[in-house]
């Protein structure tokens, strides 16, 4: 499977600081899987841009648009 191909698969995604001082991710899948990944402050800030653009690009998608190519 590519990243820009659908899925059937169910999750759950929560989002939070931990007590370390890190943010972490946490994926509840179908099947029992629990993923939690813990990111340092500057990571997430650089994984939050990359879900903006990836929203902006999504945006031009559905409106019928090509995305812009990301640098």
């Amino acid at each position: 499977m590519s990243i820009d191909k659908q899925s059937d698969i169910a999750a759950n995604i929560q989002i939070g600081p931990t007590d370390q001082g890190m943010v972490r991710i946490y994926i509840e899948a179908e099947g029992g899987v629990e993923l939690p990944l813990d990111f340092d402050p500057e990571e997430a800030e650089e994984i939050a841009e990359e879900l903006r653009a990836a929203a902006e690009a999504a945006r031009e998608i559905g409106a019928g648009g090509k995305p812009k190519k990301r640098r």
